[in-house]
């Protein structure tokens, strides 16, 4: 904790870090009565511990909370600003000192996931003693990120983005709040300012506490209101990583949106993620990719316009080259879906894995050799612009896989001509076989 006179310069979301779970905002799942965190304190049990949600839930706070309540010694550590080799000094004494007083100690690591697959493994040895309670805090998917030995030791508790009421609760306690918040100055704050703070933290008390304190330092005659809130937020700053679970969760919505045939919701994913700044030209790898499995043939225009689109961002670039995009997302959004062709490939991918080579038929072989052609390669080959209706009624799969279909048309978009000229083609060889 700051001393009194450190606390000018502590930010304000560090003085208003509760420190009970009485005072703890939000997290009703995993606090109250017979709930999760509750009971352990109920029962007087601490467990390792991997506290995984999005920034400012409560998962360092909640650390803090649970090591001070059980009154054992506990250090916390940042994976970004720690080395293992920190950490690992730290466990060794850690050890001693269970050998001396029976008492683990609680190894906080904040954002565990930027510990590597070794790094992460170091723990397992002591935390399977009882030589320490580790807690982790992570922004990303845990199945991902922490080796599965480590996982299977700790619970891992999931917090969710807190909500309205939460960050109203927040906002109005560092406001009263004398001897850590803002009460001192007794500062107003309209209807309109409360709310835009709760509407731009995204669920992040933190991010409400800063703008709160920032815009506390611009209002004047001591009301803060919505010009003061804008000024003091600048330019939102969306949460993306391009390399965790938010990149992956963003990229299958504006797939599965693209698949749905939601114009609206396709563009709103497409923008979230241009903002946030992932590279436009994997969101046009996607989009070509998409055209082919989840339209395919249905439009055949479809993979055209999405490598268009491709090309002109790598020609025009950002930001004109964005609109591309936006076209291309806009027309495979609206376009007939179909994916028999990525069906039809994947069984034929299937019958490959699956079954026996089947040798190429002789008469499909090329004869280059005169050795070729007297071994019967060629054979009975039939050059289908001999014939008037440029096709024959030759076989030209394996003989053990001569019946296979693997690709059967839809009936939406273009797929219903296709439809029609497969049949046609098959009921011509019908009629050539049957004369045959």
């Amino acid at each position: 904790m700051p001393q009194k006179n450190e606390l000018k310069y502590t930010p304000l979301a560090e003085r208003m870090r509760p420190k009970d779970l009485n005072q703890f905002q939000g997290q009703k799942h995993l606090i109250g009565k017979e709930k999760l965190l509750t009971q352990l304190i109920k029962a007087d049990s601490l467990v390792s511990l991997i506290f995984w949600g999005p920034p400012g839930s409560g998962k360092t706070t909640l650390g803090y909370i649970l090591a001070e309540h059980f009154g054992l010694p506990y250090q916390f550590y940042s994976a970004v600003l720690s080395s293992i080799k920190d950490v690992k000094k730290v466990m060794a004494q850690a050890e001693d000192h269970k050998k001396l007083y029976g008492q683990p100690t609680v190894i906080f690591i904040d954002e565990i996931h930027r510990f590597n697959k070794a790094q992460q493994a170091a723990f397992l040895p002591y935390v399977e003693k009882g030589d320490i309670i580790l807690f982790g805090s992570t922004t990303e998917n845990p199945s991902f990120e922490v080796i599965a030995p480590l996982l299977s030791r700790t619970k891992v508790l999931k917090l969710k983005p807190l909500q309205s009421d939460a960050l109203q609760n927040i906002i109005e306690i560092a406001l009263k709040d004398r001897e850590n918040g803002l009460g001192k100055e007794q500062i107003k704050i309209s209807k309109e300012a409360k709310n835009g703070i709760i509407k731009y933290a995204d669920g992040d008390a933190r991010r409400a506490l800063n703008t709160l304190e920032l815009a506390a330092h611009l209002c004047q005659f001591r009301k803060i209101d919505s010009a003061d809130v804008k000024e003091a937020m600048q330019k939102k700053m969306l949460l993306y990583d391009k390399q965790g679970e938010e990149h992956f969760n963003l990229i299958s919505a504006l797939h599965k949106s693209l698949r749905n045939s939601d114009v609206n919701a396709s563009l709103y994913w497409l923008a979230r993620m241009i903002v946030a700044g992932e590279d436009p030209m994997y969101i046009a790898r996607r989009l070509v990719r998409f055209a082919s499995e989840d339209i395919g043939l249905a439009d055949n225009q479809a993979l055209t316009l999405a490598l268009n689109a491709k090309e002109s961002f790598a020609f025009i670039g950002s930001p004109e080259g964005e609109l591309a995009l936006a076209q291309a997302v806009v027309y495979l959004a609206s376009a007939p879906k179909s994916n028999r062709v990525y069906q039809a490939y994947k069984e034929a991918v299937e019958d490959v894995k699956t079954k026996p080579f089947e040798e190429v038929p002789l008469h499909l072989r090329n004869p280059v050799t005169s050795f070729m052609k007297n071994q019967g390669y060629g054979r009975d080959y039939q050059y289908a612009h001999d014939f008037s209706e440029s096709t024959t009624s030759m076989d030209t799969l394996p003989e053990n896989l001569k019946n296979r279909s693997y690709y059967k048309p839809g009936s939406l978009g273009f797929e219903k001509e296709i439809k029609k000229r497969m049949e046609w083609w098959k009921s011509l060889k019908k009629k050539m076989t049957n004369k045959g």
